[in-house]
């Protein structure tokens, strides 16, 4: 069905009516299951599959690749996704080409690589800079909009290239959520994202997922789950089923508030580095338009040094100061406080929740201005 976003993220993943049982059934909390005979059926135990998890992982298939038969994999955290492709596709010779600018977390990764005997590449996102280095890789690992510095790269030309010597491509597809790109259409082999973030969008429960279209690569990649065991809960897995009935209607507000919020810091005197793809003057905004369909909720911003950050910072009193993104609450931080990201001391990344836009860009200005 040619569904609208709205009307399939309130659909996704939904059984077949069943007379007097829920339209979203319950968690289902089983280590192991009835298993009379050959085991034969979808369920036999509780690391290798639950019900819940397949109501979940239809639903995501739905939105990353509408139309399209693909398959979902849900795992306990983003991390976990990840590192299950990563690590499941790659072996001792092999060489992979990271973003230099992604997830903070990217260099633990390197390192668990290289010590596996895996050659690790590194470029920037900005510039399809990742096709100097991508020469003979057996992956391509893409993630844009980058974390945190909102940098993008062009995916169909990137597939492009990698394909033309058969080498797959994963996207990091966690700051966009589906709704905002579909890697898969773009013609990457694996969507990956935290579901942590945008898509359950209430920062109460860790997910990850990796979706692809080839039955063998997700039997490769159900497999490292099963071996490694990072699965996710029963309750985490019916929680973000639940969220995803308000995916449309959270990520519509929270992109349109960015744009203002960019709009309005583009304007203060303080504010340098500004970076949102929605941005018709941002650096990324053609490459963003032509692949994304929407921007995203993180804006990323540079203030003149860490104590006028941590006083902006200070005196906000609708943004939480924490460290994840995409929630109905807005978040914001110093992102240099962590120390894995090569940012300046006053580089904030804001993260747009639900809030009513007018009041959260007045209290965002007062601030600034405090």
């Amino acid at each position: 069905m040619n569904w609208g976003d709205g009307t399939r993220a309130v659909r996704a993943g939904l059984p077949e009516p069943d007379k007097y049982e829920p339209t979203l059934p319950g968690p289902v909390f089983a280590a192991h299951y009835h298993l009379p005979g050959e085991p034969t059926g979808p369920y036999t135990y509780g690391r290798d599959a639950n019900p819940t998890w397949t109501h979940l992982e239809r639903a995501i298939g739905e939105l990353e690749a509408p139309g399209a038969e693909v398959e979902t994999l849900v795992f306990g955290s983003g991390m976990a996704a990840i590192s299950a492709v990563l690590f499941s596709q790659l072996k001792a010779g092999d060489a992979v080409v990271l973003p230099s600018d992604g997830y903070q977390a990217l260099p633990l990764v390197r390192e668990q690589l290289e010590a596996y005997g895996i050659e690790v590449r590194t470029a920037p996102t900005a510039g399809d800079a990742q096709l100097e280095v991508l020469e003979g890789a057996r992956l391509l690992w893409i993630e844009t909009p980058s974390n945190p510095g909102l940098d993008v790269c062009d995916v169909r030309k990137l597939v492009k290239a990698a394909h033309a010597q058969g080498t797959l491509v994963a996207v990091d597809n966690t700051l966009a959520t589906p709704l905002g790109q579909r890697p898969l259409e773009l013609g990457a082999d694996l969507s990956v994202a935290s579901g942590t973030k945008g898509l359950t969008g209430h920062g109460d429960i860790l997910l990850g997922y990796v979706t692809c279209a080839d039955p063998a690569l997700a039997e490769s990649v159900r497999r490292w789950r099963k071996i490694v065991g990072a699965i996710a809960g029963p309750m985490e897995a019916w929680l973000a089923h639940r969220s995803l009935a308000t995916l449309q209607l959270r990520v519509d507000r929270q992109c349109g508030t960015a744009l203002a919020l960019a709009e309005a810091l583009a304007a203060h005197a303080d504010v340098t580095g500004l970076r949102y793809p929605g941005l018709p003057g941002d650096p990324s905004h053609e490459v963003a338009a032509a692949q994304m369909r929407r921007f995203g909720s993180v804006v990323s911003f540079v203030l003149p040094d860490r104590a006028r950050a941590e006083r902006f910072l200070g005196a906000l009193r609708l943004a939480e100061d924490a460290t994840s993104f995409g929630g109905v609450r807005s978040t914001a931080e110093r992102r240099g406080r962590w120390g894995g990201d090569a940012v300046p001391e006053g580089f904030i990344r804001f993260s747009v929740g639900a809030e009513d836009p007018a009041d959260l860009l007045a209290d965002v200005l007062r601030a600034l201005d405090a």
